[in-house]
């Protein structure tokens, strides 16, 4: 299938690793353009070095507007505009063991919902009108399968909101040819999960194999699926070929057993 995205000019958050790394090379690998947009200059640059393709590489922090408009700006003068923005800047839910309520901090409550919750509030801001003045633009929104269950406070709160993001901007961007949806990974086989998994069972005082194969088996595949696999599908939303899709989220986590969503 044709996604008819050769020549699409598309922006990455959190673009120099895991899914944001992989959602760019899809792209590419569709004939798209890509600005990587990450914090860390050094590591941007490594990643583009993976890549074949029209790239660029951006700094950007999501949790200062300035910044986030600069980048917009640099695109626009780049390559005239944008068509594709995928929302990655966040940091894994599943980086330590969820916080116990006597123990949680408000700082890092605030932290989450800046970076991920405001943030892609920011960058969809900051590229909404070029993408409205030629009457057409994908959004997707990369959130977790935490809006979804219990266990995380800080996780949940920021996942749901990005789902109430998703569809406040649907709606209002959705006359101007903008389609915008969430997705919702599971935990997802990346370049940092052998150590988020050997962090756990330390905290756990189990072992990174059998915190391995609880998480796999909470999915319906019994396995983690791959960065590239969720990258599959944030490509197939940034393309026209999924103009039927807005406002709505999509698991991306082989499956989520013993829940059932109508």
């Amino acid at each position: 299938m044709d996604l008819n995205l050769d020549g699409a000019r598309a922006i990455v958050t959190g673009g120099s690793r895991g899914i944001g790394l992989a959602v760019a090379r899809g792209l590419l690998a569709e004939g798209a353009k890509v600005a990587l947009a990450a914090r860390g200059e050094q590591r941007l640059a490594a990643a583009a070095e993976t890549l074949r393709g029209d790239v660029l590489t951006i700094p950007a922090d999501t949790t200062d507007d300035a910044s986030v408009r600069a980048m917009a700006d640099q695109v626009v003068r780049a390559w005239g505009g944008v068509d594709v923005l995928v929302n990655a800047a966040a940091q894994p839910s599943f980086a330590s063991a969820p916080a116990a309520l006597a123990d949680l901090a408000e700082g890092d409550v605030q932290a989450d919902f800046d970076t991920k919750v405001l943030g892609y509030l920011r960058c969809a801001r900051a590229v909404a009108p070029h993408m409205a003045a030629q009457g057409w633009g994908r959004i997707v929104n990369v959130s977790g399968l935490n809006a979804r269950r219990t266990g995380s406070l800080s996780g949940t709160i920021r996942n749901v909101a990005v789902a109430a993001l998703t569809a406040n901007l649907a709606d209002e961007l959705g006359p101007h040819g903008i389609g915008v949806t969430v997705v919702h990974p599971g935990l997802v086989e990346t370049e940092r999960t052998a150590g988020l998994v050997a962090a756990r069972a330390r905290e756990t005082g189990s072992t990174p194999e059998r915190v391995r194969a609880d998480l796999a088996a909470t999915t319906s595949l019994r396995r983690l699926i791959t960065a590239a696999e969720v990258a599959d599908v944030i490509v197939f939303l940034s393309s026209r070929r999924a103009t039927a899709i807005v406002g709505d989220a999509v698991s991306v986590a082989g499956g989520h057993r013993g829940v059932v969503h109508y």
